[in-house]
C-alpha cells in the first residue's frame, strides 16, 4: 500500500539571513530568491504539494514579512500555509524545536535555501513506512570531496540503517552525502530537546540532533532521492543555478512576459524577469536580470541584475 501523504505535515526553515550572499540578502529571504520564473521557496512548496501534502509550516525569520506577501496563506497553490517565526537564528535544530507546539504528525522538511532535483521523492515517505523506522534522510553519492566536507556525511550500518552522521567531514568514510531534506516522526524533538550548542558554530546542529536520534535507539534510513543539491550561498550560486533550470528546460534564453528588450540590445545565454528594462546598446551574455530592473548600454558577462545594482559573478 502506498504511503498515506494525508498523515504528514511539509516545513520549510526560510528564517536565515543568508549574510554570504550579500547584495541580495539586504532586500530579499534567500528563500525568496527567484529561480527560473518563481521563488525557490515556491518550488518546494509545488514538490510537496506534489506528494499530497498540503498542510505546509515555514519558518521565517530574517524580512520574514516578505515571504507572507510573497506567499499569503498558500490558497493560491492549493495548499495550507502558516508561519513560525524563530526570533533568533541559532541554528537549523532551534528552528525545528520552534515547531513542536504547531506539529502533530510527522513531517517532511526542507532546508528553504537549497534546490532540489529529484527523483521518486515518494520512496522517502515509502521508506518511512517501514517497520522500525522513525526518520529518512535524503542523500545522493557525491564524488566530489569538497562537497563532501561542505555538507554532512552519513553513514550505515550492515541493515542499511545510519549509525553516524558528520557534519562537514574532513575525512569522509563515505560517499552518501546528506542534503538538506528529511522525514522525522514527532519523536525527533526529544532529541532536538537535547541537542548542545555546538563548538563548530555556536549553534544547534541538526546533524548533532539526528545522532542523539539514532544513539536513543531510533531507526533512522538514508533515501537516494536527490540528483542535484544546489545551494544558494554566494551570488554566483543564484547565477549558476538560474543558468542551470533554463538549460533543463531547453531555453538558450529566457525572457518573462512583461520584460522589455530593446530591439538594439542583445541578450545571449540570461535571464530576463518580469518588469525588468534592457535597453538599447546593452549586451548581456549568461547574465540574471531580477524583476524590474533596468539595464542600460554596456557589456554584461556573469553579472546579476538586483535593487539597482550590477554583481559580477566571475
Amino acid at each position: 500500500m502506498p504511503p498515506d501523504s494525508s498523515t504528514l505535515q511539509g516545513v520549510i526553515l526560510a528564517a536565515g539571513k543568508g549574510t554570504r550572499i550579500q547584495p541580495f540578502s539586504d532586500h530579499y529571504p534567500k528563500p525568496l530568491l527567484p529561480v527560473y520564473d518563481r521563488p525557490l521557496l515556491l518550488w518546494q512548496v509545488e514538490a510537496m504539494r506534489e506528494l499530497g501534502i498540503t498542510d505546509i509550516l515555514i519558518v521565517i525569520g530574517h524580512l520574514g514579512h516578505r515571504v507572507v506577501q510573497a506567499l499569503g496563506d498558500g490558497s493560491q497553490w492549493d495548499v495550507r500555509i502558516r508561519y513560525v517565526e524563530q526570533e533568533h537564528t541559532l541554528g537549523i535544530a532551534h528552528a525545528v524545536g520552534q515547531l513542536e507546539p504547531y506539529v502533530d504528525k510527522p513531517f517532511l522538511l526542507f532546508l528553504g535555501d537549497i534546490f532540489f532535483e529529484t527523483r521518486d521523492l515518494s520512496s522517502m515517505l515509502a521508506a518511512f513506512e517501514r517497520e522500525d523506522v522513525d526518520a529518512v534522510l535524503a542523500v545522493k553519492v557525491e564524488e566530489d570531496h569538497e562537497a563532501m566536507r561542505r555538507n554532512f556525511s552519513v553513514e550505515v550500518d550492515e541493515r542499511g540503517f545510519v549509525d553516524n552522521v558528520v557534519e562537514k567531514p574532513r575525512h569522509p568514510r563515505t560517499k552518501l552525502k546528506g542534503c538538506g531534506l528529511y522525514l522525522f516522526d514527532l519523536a525527533i524533538f526529544d532529541a532536538v530537546r537535547a541537542t548542545p550548542r555546538t563548538a563548530l558554530r555556536d549553534e544547534y546542529e541538526l546533524t548533532h540532533t539526528i545522532q542523539i536520534f539514532v544513539q536513543s535507539g531510533h531507526g533512522v534510513v538514508p533515501a537516494e532521492v536527490v540528483e542535484r543539491d544546489l545551494n544558494l550561498s554566494k551570488p554566483p550560486d543564484l547565477l549558476d543555478l538560474n543558468l542551470f533550470v533554463m538549460g533543463q528546460k531547453g531555453e538558450a534564453e529566457h525572457i518573462a512576459e512583461g520584460a522589455k528588450v530593446s530591439p538594439e540590445a542583445t541578450v545571449e545565454g540570461s535571464l530576463i524577469m518580469a518588469g525588468a528594462v534592457i535597453q538599447a546598446g546593452a549586451h548581456l551574455e549568461e547574465c540574471l536580470v531580477l524583476p524590474g530592473e533596468v539595464v542600460g548600454p554596456g557589456r554584461y558577462h556573469r553579472t546579476i541584475f538586483a535593487s539597482g545594482q550590477e554583481v559580477a559573478c566571475l
